[in-house]
C-alpha cells in the first residue's frame, strides 16, 4: 500500500509538471527548495524563536565508545516549532518532496525503490552506517 502513496505522488507531480521541466530546471528548483526549507527551519530560530539552539559542545567521559554515544545525546536544539513555523517548514519540505519527485521522473527512476534501497542499506549496516 505505502508503495501506492510513492507511486501516486510521483504519477501527479509527472502530470502537473510543465514549466519546470527540462533537467536544469528540475535542478535549481530542487536546489531552492532545498534552501527554502533550510531557511524555514532557521526563521524558527532567528524570527520567532520556538526553536533555540545550544551548541555547546556535550560533555562525557573521554573513554566513550561509540555504543555509549547514545547515552549522551545533544543535536543541540531546544523548543518545538509553533504551529506557523511547522506549517512553513511542512510547506517547503513538501516542495522539496515536489521538486525531488520530478527529478526522479525525469531520471526515470522510482522514488519508492530509492527509499526501499536506502532502507535496507541503513538496516543492514545499522550503527555501523554511520548517519
Amino acid at each position: 500500500m505505502k508503495d501506492l502513496i510513492y507511486d501516486e505522488f510521483q504519477n501527479a507531480v509527472e502530470d502537473v509538471t510543465l514549466r519546470h521541466s527540462t533537467l536544469l530546471d528540475i535542478l535549481t528548483k530542487l536546489s531552492q527548495a532545498m534552501a527554502d526549507s533550510n531557511r524555514a527551519v532557521a526563521k524558527s530560530i532567528t524570527t520567532c524563536g520556538c526553536l533555540s539552539l545550544d551548541t555547546r559542545k556535550p560533555v562525557m567521559p573521554e573513554d566513550t565508545s561509540y555504543e555509549d554515544l547514545k547515552n549522551y545525546p545533544h543535536d543541540h536544539l531546544e523548543g518545538r516549532l509553533c504551529p506557523a513555523c511547522q506549517k512553513a517548514v511542512e510547506e517547503e519540505l513538501g516542495n522539496t518532496f515536489f521538486y525531488m519527485a520530478s527529478l526522479c521522473n525525469k531520471l526515470d527512476l522510482n522514488i519508492y525503490d530509492i527509499l526501499l534501497k536506502k532502507y535496507k542499506d541503513i538496516t543492514t549496516l545499522g550503527k555501523y552506517s554511520l548517519y
